[in-house]
């Protein structure tokens, strides 16, 4: 719980810093140019805006943390989302080294 712990605060610092990215059309504009290089997407999405998403991930290699429910995102970084990407390089990829150790990689 710790490294749970850890991704959610520096989520908030993504969010502080303002490299994240949120809002489904500015997401998916941002994703195809190549902008975000990491994204979450909470539990408790639609199941078709997951399925887009994931696809979208996929197409373009773009890591990906789900295992956060809405009510845990929205409260790393202060307002109610459900799917939020990383803009910046270097947090995206601290990013995917935490959740690469939660996962036992």
């Amino acid at each position: 719980m710790e490294n749970d712990q850890q991704i959610l605060n520096f989520l908030g610092l993504a969010r502080r810093a303002s490299n994240i990215v949120t809002g489904q059309d500015m997401l998916l504009s941002q994703i195809r140019s190549g902008k975000i290089h990491f994204l979450f997407i909470a539990t408790d999405t639609g199941q078709a805006t997951q399925k887009k998403f994931n696809d979208k991930s996929n197409y373009y290699h773009i890591p990906v943390n789900d295992h956060y429910t809405k009510s845990a995102l929205s409260d790393a970084i202060g307002m109610k989302r459900t799917i939020i990407g990383i803009s910046d390089r270097g947090m995206a990829k601290k990013l995917v080294e935490l959740t690469d150790k939660i996962k036992g990689e």
